[in-house]
């Protein structure tokens, strides 16, 4: 596939990009090679291959999930300039 001169002043419409009559060449041969590639990697054998996430097979690790403080409310909202309850009061923004 090979984009036309028509092509790529299409793009730079759609993508709201102005460019000039000079480098709309150079923009076209960039585009080209960059479609070339593409279509070298679509005919690569990956038939058989797992998708990958990461180059490296790593696993995270985890902890336990336990509660290590309970409540602790008070001494969250003690920093609050307003507060209702157990909650924190903000100015209303939307009528």
């Amino acid at each position: 596939m090979s984009l036309s001169h028509d092509d790529v002043e299409k793009i730079a419409h759609l993508a709201r990009i102005k460019i000039d009559d000079a480098e709309l060449e150079t923009l076209r041969t960039e585009l080209n090679n960059i479609i070339g590639w593409v279509e070298q990697l679509s005919k690569v054998d990956t038939d058989g291959i797992e998708p990958m996430t990461s180059v490296v097979g790593t696993n995270l690790g985890h902890r336990n999930d336990s509660v290590s403080e309970v409540n602790l409310s008070d001494k969250i909202l003690a920093n609050a300039p307003d507060r209702v309850g157990d909650f924190y009061a903000v100015p209303k923004v939307v009528e």
